[in-house]
């Protein structure tokens, strides 16, 4: 199998381009492809050929997108279009990497989406990935639709400088109070364990839409407090609200996902995000020296 990664240099392309077994890779950064340039994916699947082509990449500053949305939704929707229209010319299947943040809209809401529901965003990061969903749907029936949740891997957010771990240890680290909001409620998911997941949805030849995060539930307050509680070290951490927290956009209260679709395949066996997060921080210890 010929697999074209997308995004091969950021955290979920890393652990893809890792776990890939015998399968024949060829990674592709931001570099080397603008998703947008519809004449250039095109090129490139035509040149190469693949089975299969995963779409990792993502313009996701979310409160950049929301004082200008049209990088977002020239990557997130545009450039899946123009992935899914290459991949229908060429007879290859399209992975498409999406969010939870296609949810929100339901403020009271407080049980796991399925992968059914329709989309109800709340930002225009949201709606630029539920676009980019609703364009490969259109284009390409050989598809495999991916949301998932709070990444974090060890080869950092690409576009974010770091990712939410790194980034509340070194706030620890340079002694500053940490206020971090308890009413977002989330699934913190490490990449190695979704990369895993995606190879073994991609050899089911079973499209459709999927929900992947590890298994649980915490607050953004909740993963800072289990991050500071593994790594052994415990700054003036602070509860605050969205609204006290001021951020331009506005985030989902809960967008917790529910796997029903790896369940019809018996294969809901994602670990739970405090053990997948303990992982992350033994490896990341490993790679520091």
């Amino acid at each position: 199998m010929k697999v074209v990664v997308i995004g091969a240099g950021g955290q979920l392309g890393t652990d893809l381009c890792r776990t890939s077994g015998s399968r024949e890779l060829v990674p592709i950064n931001h570099a080397q492809l603008c998703v947008e340039d519809g004449a250039a994916v095109k090129a490139l699947l035509e040149r190469e050929r693949p089975d299969v082509v995963i779409n990792t990449a993502a313009y996701h500053r979310v409160d950049d997108c929301e004082k200008d949305p049209t990088p977002a939704f020239l990557v997130n929707a545009i450039g899946a279009r123009n992935l899914a229209l290459a991949c229908r010319q060429v007879g290859a299947a399209l992975v498409h990497i999406s969010t939870d943040y296609v949810f929100g809209l339901d403020r009271l809401r407080k049980t796991p989406y399925l992968e059914e529901e329709p989309p109800a965003p709340v930002n225009a990061y949201g709606a630029s990935k539920a676009a980019g969903e609703f364009l490969v749907r259109a284009y390409l029936n050989e598809h495999f639709i991916v949301r998932t949740a709070a990444l974090y891997g060890t080869a950092g957010a690409s576009g974010k400088g770091g990712n939410f771990v790194e980034t509340m240890l070194r706030l620890a680290s340079e002694g500053r109070e940490i206020r971090v909001v308890d009413d977002q409620i989330t699934t913190p998911t490490y990449t190695a364990d979704l990369a895993k997941k995606i190879w073994q949805i991609i050899d089911t030849g079973v499209y459709g839409t999927y929900h992947i995060t590890n298994f649980g539930q915490t607050s953004w307050f909740g993963f800072a407090e289990t991050i500071f509680r593994l790594a052994g070290v415990t700054p003036a951490l602070k509860p605050t609200s969205s609204a006290e927290y001021g951020a331009p956009a506005p985030r989902p209260s809960y967008s917790v996902l529910a796997h029903g679709a790896l369940r019809k395949l018996g294969m809901d066996d994602m670990r739970q995000w405090q053990d997948a997060l303990a992982d992350y921080l033994k490896e990341r210890e490993l790679r520091r020296g």
